[in-house]
């Protein structure tokens, strides 16, 4: 026979912890007691004992406030639904809650409060359901306590398979948006990294939601060795829109031994084979996928990569819209500049040691009509302008028109300035990736993209220097925040970063406020593409173009600023759900504020 314990003594002979007496539970009904690390909710039921952990695992309501009927708890915040003798919830949304185990002792009541599941496998299961049945506050808490854990590679892995499975139409913004928040977490502060994995993982949520499982196609039954002629039938196979004979012949690929290197030719090539398909979309798709392979492993190559074949297939191709054909014939100009590229890099090739650089090439990127801006940079290159150094010329110019966006445009063409802009450095990143020929040729589309959106300049919003800037150094980072709290200042963003970087060598604290305000707003897919791509732009300018005055990193800042700023405040509903999961993590009682 056991003798009366203090609560949450525990038993010589185990794990269980004296917690109250029988008498005591039969007089109230439901009752809580403190075991160790734990409230537990005693709940006597049809004359059973049972015990659950008192903190309703939804959003904290304690359990024993809410009633039984039938063997079901039920809290009465949400009407979550519990089993008492399992804890499992009814309600998925709910999450389940720890159950205990009892005995009654000489009418005593002892629970094993040690008997729980392990938090991160729990963690794990409830990611795959969150993201199954787009459950916000669920993906937000799984984010939290694994990135605690430094589970970042598995979060990102588990968004990247469940997107690439679970939407028939393939890759799409969702898990673009996974692959922006995947680039940027290096910047962000510690307390933000599980904030912008719980925005990229709950987007690739809610492109999935509804949509049918993606039947991938196999390879060809026997192994091709001839890469090169399965990259020919890929691009074929995307010219005549067929996009199941081009997702077999990439998977072959694959299954061949074909590299990141030759994987990006060959399936930046056939997206490049026409021009600015999609506004640029499916080469930034492209971009962040095999970004994020790097990060979790080129094992998942198939899943990942045959997800973007469809969209280089069905793509809108600019050779069919009237921009690009009148009244100038774009697409005349850029074939005929096509094919004198090979002669114009051989020819530069022997005049590369001498090469010093050209003032004037953003300039005649961003003011040039298209038939003398295109010769230019043709002549350019054999006079040994190095490819990828046009490529990085072109991203400046398309990140200029954010940067001298003026306000009288519309609020809509932010967009397209920012289409291009993105474009212009997925194209970047795959030329240093794979350096063709063929993907150069996106480099010239970028080109007639910016000249295109030159009307967005007319009048051109003066870029700020910084030097007469009113916002004390100190005090800057703070008040960008509250800039952002009101709507369209975006001259006053763009000129507060202006400021700081002319006071402030190291640009680090900018980056991750910039990040930080970013992820304050509800999640929108071209401001999130925008802040990635320009501070990708502002990492290349540092790393190697200092000596180019025309160049300069800080306006890649500067545009951020600005576009962040003309697409804040928003609700921040998302930032709401995802402080709950915080505060849930953090032990706090939400129903008390």
């Amino acid at each position: 026979m056991s003798t009366s314990t203090p609560n949450g003594t525990a038993n010589m002979n185990g794990s269980f912890v004296y917690a109250m007496t029988l008498e005591e539970l039969q007089a109230q009904g439901i009752a809580t007691r403190t075991l160790g690390s734990h409230t537990v909710a005693l709940v006597l039921n049809e004359e059973q004992v049972y015990a659950v952990d008192n903190r309703c695992p939804h959003m904290g309501f304690p359990l024993d406030r809410g009633s039984v009927r039938n063997g079901i708890l039920t809290c009465h915040w949400h009407h979550a639904r519990f089993d008492l003798k399992t804890g499992g919830a009814f309600d998925l949304w709910a999450d389940d809650t720890p159950a205990f185990p009892v005995e009654v002792r000489d009418g005593e009541i002892w629970v094993d409060v040690a008997t729980q599941e392990e938090r991160v496998a729990h963690a794990r299961k409830r990611l795959d359901v969150g993201l199954e049945r787009g459950l916000s506050l669920v993906i937000g808490k799984s984010a939290i306590l694994m990135e605690e854990r430094h589970l970042t590679r598995e979060l990102i892995q588990t968004g990247v398979e469940f997107g690439c499975q679970y939407r028939e139409a393939g890759w799409g913004q969702g898990l673009t948006i996974l692959g922006c928040m995947a680039n940027l977490l290096p910047d962000l502060d510690p307390e933000d990294r599980s904030r912008a994995l719980f925005h990229g993982l709950a987007a690739v949520a809610s492109e999935t939601s509804g949509s049918p499982y993606r039947y991938r196609v196999h390879a060809l039954p026997d192994e091709v060795d001839n890469l090169d002629l399965l990259m020919a039938w890929f691009r074929e196979f995307i010219e005549v829109r067929d996009f199941e004979g081009a997702e077999r012949c990439l998977t072959s690929a694959i299954r061949g031994g074909a590299d990141h290197v030759f994987l990006m030719d060959m399936m930046a090539s056939a997206a490049l084979d026409h021009r600015y398909i999609d506004i640029g979309h499916p080469m930034d798709f492209t971009n962040k996928a095999f970004q994020l392979l790097d990060k979790i492993g080129w094992d998942k190559a198939e899943l990942v990569l045959s997800s973007l074949v469809r969209g280089y297939a069905m793509a809108t191709r600019m050779e069919e819209r009237h921009a690009w054909r009148h009244p100038i014939d774009l697409i005349v100009l850029l074939q005929e500049t096509f094919a004198a590229l090979e002669e114009a890099l051989a020819e530069g090739e022997a005049n590369r040691i001498s090469w010093q650089g050209d003032p004037n090439l953003v300039s005649t990127i961003l003011t040039a009509e298209p038939e003398p801006m295109l010769a230019y940079l043709l002549n350019a290159l054999r006079q040994g302008l190095p490819p990828a150094e046009l490529a990085v010329h072109v991203c400046f110019a398309a990140v200029m028109r954010i940067a001298q966006f003026h306000t009288s445009n519309e609020i809509a063409d932010w967009d397209t300035a920012l289409h291009t802009f993105t474009f212009s450095n997925a194209v970047l990143q795959a030329y240093k990736r794979a350096p063709t020929v063929n993907i150069l040729r996106g480099v010239f589309d970028a080109a007639m993209s910016v000249y295109l959106d030159r009307f967005l300049n007319i009048p051109a919003a003066r870029i700020p220097s910084g030097k007469n800037g009113k916002v004390e150094p100190t005090d800057s980072l703070q008040e960008l925040g509250s800039l952002l709290d009101h709507q369209y200042q975006v001259n006053q963003a763009g000129a507060l970063v202006a400021h700081y970087v002319t006071e402030h060598k190291d640009v680090s604290p900018l980056r991750s406020s910039l990040g930080h305000n970013l992820l304050r707003e509800d999640r929108d897919f071209h401001t999130i593409q925008c802040i990635e791509a320009t501070f990708a732009l502002h990492d290349e300018l540092r790393g190697g173009y200092q000596t180019q005055e025309w160049l300069n990193p800080d306006v890649a800042l500067i545009a951020a600023a600005r576009y962040l700023a003309a697409h804040a405040p928003t609700m921040r509903s998302q930032g709401q759900t995802y402080s709950i999961a915080l505060r849930l993590h953090r032990g706090e009682n939400i129903f008390e504020g």
